[in-house]
């Protein structure tokens, strides 16, 4: 079949042609005619196989085919989305198929400023693309309807669970319209999911599944290296040096610092690199985003918010930096190459911990992944022994709990999330190290103390040179160690006399 062949209208047609599509591919195929129907779906397709235009190609059909205007502040399609990168190159989708046409549309998202979103629904748009958190806040500002909505689209259905979008999608639906079609995709289908699409989608959908869940497109050739942590970053650079090939290089981090740490390393190698992640602000991350798909960065490093919604031609090879705790992201991760009808190639990076998450994957995408050439781990530098501190150091970020053993010397620092030790150096030397004092239990803190060669000492806590929030205190008054001294045998003379 060919696209040609499929009952678009002329304006759509002539669109698809500018955009070079000739023959659909599997969803396409088997979606587009069952949506011109009005019927609802239920689509199960991995990333890259063309689901956008599954979708948006009969929306934009029927929509024209309708005749109805869209009134101020409403939109007639809604297309939930998880991420803001994969909103806005859905958005891009529409335009590009609609570009022959009347048909608006808007996207809006968290991150920015709403100002000029709420200005570009003042008159209303055909189709709106959203993620959840940003819709439901023009919601409640009186910003946008639903009331007029006509199409609702859920797409990346399994990701949204896994961000925790689930109670923010029950009160979008809850706004809906009952009239209206459904469309409901997921890359996989768990029972959350299957309960979820339940509530939306009319009696006996359509449903279309054009590939095994969580299985890898086949094209893409995969291997495994075997690799300490600590050693992990000069595996990728000898890698990335060794083999110029690797042109467009998309990396997968488990961690925000880790991502950030990775750019460091192959910074410091000549290796023109940009790290995509929450931490990053929007129009960083959208720069991030275009250079690489310019290609005037060589790799990408990304965290998982990354692993489905880039949409970037010809990546050449994904890293799996740190193997996902989740199976089911590894197959999104590396559904990010072989686009396209091309190939593709998934390298990723098992240490001695990540073994457990190896065998999960392998045993759902159900296929052992080879080992990569051996030779290169001549290669690196000679593996350290782990001591006890850089296992606890490893463990973090992968749900482990965090031990710690001198608790009262730490501080968590809300802000970074990290620990800082607290600095109870004296002034002529280490307080942190001295014997405490034997006092009596009963006797208050703030109790006088007997003077002793004419000195008046009556703050028992006057030593203490650490506050409450494990940072030092450097009083103007405080005592030196002679000083101390003095206190000392005041408190000692003073513990006599009461015995007697």
């Amino acid at each position: 079949m060919l696209f040609s062949e499929l009952p678009l209208a002329n304006p759509l047609q002539r669109a698809i042609r500018a955009v070079g599509y000739e023959q659909p591919t599997p969803i396409q195929e088997k979606s587009i005619p069952s949506l011109l129907e009005g019927r609802d779906l239920l689509g199960i397709a991995q990333t890259g196989t063309g689901k956008t235009a599954a979708f948006a190609l009969p929306i934009l059909q029927l929509l024209l085919d309708s005749g109805k205007f869209r009134a101020p502040k409403t939109c007639r399609a809604l297309i939930l989305l998880p991420t803001r990168e994969l909103a806005i190159q859905v958005e891009d989708c529409f335009k590009q198929y609609a570009q022959f046409t009347a048909i608006s549309t808007a996207c809006i998202f968290g991150g920015v400023s709403d100002v000029s979103q709420k200005r570009n629904l003042i008159r209303g748009v055909d189709v709106l693309v959203a993620t959840p958190g940003r819709l439901l806040d023009l919601i409640n500002q009186k910003a946008v309807s639903l009331k007029a909505l006509e199409f609702f689209v859920l797409d990346e259905a399994d990701r949204m669970l896994d961000m925790g979008f689930i109670h923010d999608i029950r009160k979008v639906v809850a706004l809906l319209p009952q009239n209206r079609q459904n469309l409901f995709f997921s890359a996989t289908m768990p029972d959350d999911i299957t309960k979820l699409a339940s509530t939306i989608l009319r009696p006996n959908p359509v449903r279309v599944e054009v590939a095994p869940q969580s299985t890898p497109i086949e094209r893409i050739h995969q291997e495994l290296y075997r690799i300490d942590k600590r050693r992990k970053g000069a595996l990728l650079k000898e890698l990335l040096l060794a083999h110029p090939e690797m042109k467009k290089v998309l990396v997968f981090s488990r961690t925000k610092h880790g991502a950030d740490k990775i750019t460091r390393v192959l910074e410091k190698a000549g290796i023109k690199c940009a790290a995509i992640h929450g931490n990053k602000s929007q129009n960083r991350r959208q720069e991030a985003l275009g250079n690489f798909k310019c290609e005037q960065i060589r790799v990408l490093v990304a965290t998982d918010i990354a692993a489905r919604g880039i949409d970037v031609d010809d990546v050449s090879h994904v890293f799996n930096y740190d193997l996902p705790d989740v199976p089911e992201t590894f197959v999104h991760r590396i559904g990010r190459t072989a686009r396209a009808g091309k190939d593709g190639i998934a390298v990723s990076f098992c240490a001695p911990d990540e073994e457990q998450d190896l065998r999960a994957i392998e045993k759902l995408t159900r296929i052992s992944i080879p080992e990569g050439d051996k030779a290169i781990y001549e290669k690196l530098p000679p593996q350290q022994k782990e001591t006890p501190e850089s296992e606890m150091r490893n463990a973090r970020g992968r749900g482990f709990p965090r031990r710690d053993n001198n608790r009262g010397n730490r501080h968590d620092n809300r802000q970074g999330g990290q620990k800082q030790e607290s600095n109870n150096q004296g002034k002529h030397g280490n307080e942190k190290n001295r014997p405490q004092q034997n006092r009596p239990q009963n006797k208050p803190q703030n109790e006088k103390r007997p003077a002793q060669n004419g000195g008046n000492v009556q703050n028992a806590n006057r030593g203490n040179v650490s506050n409450q929030e494990g940072h030092r205190t450097i009083g103007k008054n405080r005592p030196g160690s002679r000083a101390r001294k003095r206190m000392r045998e005041a408190a000692e003379a003073a513990r006599r006399a009461q015995g007697n």
